[in-house]
């Protein structure tokens, strides 16, 4: 007989279905797994051994064989422990087959048969939802399972447990959800003395997801501008949290089943290489980008980061999604982050201060800042020079708009940005529209275009270009709570595309 228990191999973050087929013949005795596993998989026989030797449970002598099943797709990971056990179990008469049969299994044994925490419970249940099928997980797991209300999740301590639910003997209660945090921010924008430019920059790139990029000299406040973005931002929607917290499942990040209403802030060092950056590595696991999915990815030092790993954000950024290629399949992550890009103007970082700046001005600025690529450059929407404060503004009390002031307002112009696309499957935000769709919602009134159509002719912007800056105008409009994209919309929107810009 041959008795069939079920389990998920990831593929980015979608979970396949695997069926584990188990028979137990005569023969040698031995113990074999196909089905192309890797080594952990393959290691889980001498665990699935070990566990059920400590619960008294000796295996026949007979030939054992276990297939995972569709045998083309590569098995990696510890959780097929589980179901290894469980369809063994069920191949030896010890609990039902047709109760196995109708669940999905994750988990690792320890040699005591305890079950271990995995990552990936999140899309696990998702899977198993599609299928109609419940969910066995460990029990430190199955707070985050259960957030899939549409599937039943079953959170066991040891495989001891397990078997007594299978039997009848000790049915195990279903998981429930872990908690719902947002993160309190203690970082506000007012704490930030002058810089106001850099501020309404950072509004507007808040409220449409635009890419921004700040340059200016060593402590004029880059960084502590970006650290308060997160200040300003808008929870997380119910469908952005799951969908985010999928990704953060695969990368091992959720504590204790919980799941953050706080959009994600990346900070990578610009030592991080490029599998660290944009995903890869051991099982393809998603990167920097893809965790700062629906959030924001910031990069400091950006011109420091290999030159290897800035071109391939180039793609991401524009498509939000990211294909970690690899011999034998594709995986596919999301990415819709904002990128928000800080750099010093020159390697001294004094080329804005005559007084201060190295005997190679001003061609240290171009050599330094050339490291970024005119492409790159050019998907930034919002470019800011940070210049430098003084003394006596440091010296002023803090004043100026709160982060709760600002974040109303980008919850407002994001309401309406909501509405707007309601009905496209695609476009969430302003950065979101393209073609036909942005030329229906960020059309510019008669003097605008002409002001447009003016500066594109001058110094000459690309046809991505002019797109980001209707983009920003749009968003502009909506800060500003109007319906139609006006002159004065237009030209705020200009003026950040011209700070850098290497034609002026």
């Amino acid at each position: 007989m041959v008795a069939l228990a079920y389990t998920v191999a990831f593929e980015g973050v979608e979970a396949r279905l695997v069926e584990v087929q188990c028979t137990v013949s005569p023969g040698m005795p031995a113990f074999a797994i196909v089905g192309l596993p890797d080594k952990a998989v393959s290691e889980a026989r001498e665990r699935v051994r070990a566990a059920l030797t400590e619960m008294a449970i000796a295996l026949p002598s007979k030939r054992i064989t276990v297939n995972l099943s569709p045998a083309d797709l590569p098995k990696e990971g510890s959780h097929f422990d589980l179901p290894i056990a469980l369809a063994l179990l069920a191949a030896l008469d010890i609990i039902p087959a047709e109760d196995v049969a109708r669940t999905v299994a994750l988990g690792e044994l320890s040699l005591g048969g305890q079950l271990v925490p995995v990552i990936g419970a999140l899309p696990a249940a998702m899977a198993a939802a599609e299928e109609e099928r419940t969910l066995l997980c460990p029990r430190a797991s199955g707070a985050e399972a259960a957030w899939v209300g549409s599937v039943e999740v079953i959170g066991a301590g040891s495989l001891a447990e397990v078997i007594r639910h299978f039997t009848g003997d000790a049915p195990l209660s279903p998981a429930t959800p872990g908690e719902v945090t947002t993160e309190a921010f203690s970082r506000d924008l007012r704490d930030v003395k002058g810089q106001e430019r850099a501020k309404r920059a950072l509004e507007i790139a808040a409220a449409g997801r635009h890419h921004l990029f700040l340059v200016g000299s060593p402590g004029s406040g880059k960084s502590m501008l970006a650290a308060r973005l997160p200040g300003i931002l808008p929870p997380l929607s119910p469908a952005e949290a799951l969908e985010t917290s999928m990704i953060h499942s695969l990368a091992g990040l959720l504590t204790e089943g919980g799941i953050s209403r706080s959009r994600p802030f990346r900070e990578p060092h610009h030592t991080a290489s490029m599998a660290a950056i944009v995903g890869g590595g051991r099982g393809a696991k998603p990167g920097e980008i893809s965790l700062a999915h629906n959030g924001v990815l910031f990069m400091d030092e950006f011109p420091e980061f290999p030159k290897t790993v800035l071109e391939t954000l180039r793609q991401p950024v524009e498509t939000g999604e990211v294909v970690v290629a690899r011999a034998n399949a594709h995986v596919r992550y999301p990415c819709r982050f904002m990128l928000v890009a800080a750099a010093n103007p020159c390697r001294c970082g004094h080329l804005t201060e005559p007084a201060r700046s190295c005997g190679k001005a001003p061609l240290c600025g171009e050599d330094y800042l050339g490291r970024i690529s005119g492409p790159l450059m050019d998907r930034f929407d919002l470019r800011v020079e940070v210049p430098p404060v003084s003394f006596q503004d440091l010296d002023l009390p803090a004043s100026g708009e709160s982060s709760e002031d600002v974040r109303g307002r980008v919850a407002r112009a994001r309401s309406a940005q909501e509405r707007r696309y309601a009905g496209h499957e695609t476009a969430r935000l302003n950065a979101d529209a393209e073609g036909r769709l942005l030329e229906e919602v960020a059309e510019p009134c008669a003097e605008g275009r002409d002001l447009l159509g003016k500066v594109a002719a001058r110094i000459g912007l690309s046809a991505r270009g002019y797109h980001r800056v209707l983009r920003v105008a749009r968003t502009i409009a909506d800060l500003d709570g109007s319906d139609r994209v006006r002159r004065p919309h237009v030209a705020e929107a200009v003026s950040y595309r011209l700070a850098l810009s290497r034609e002026v």
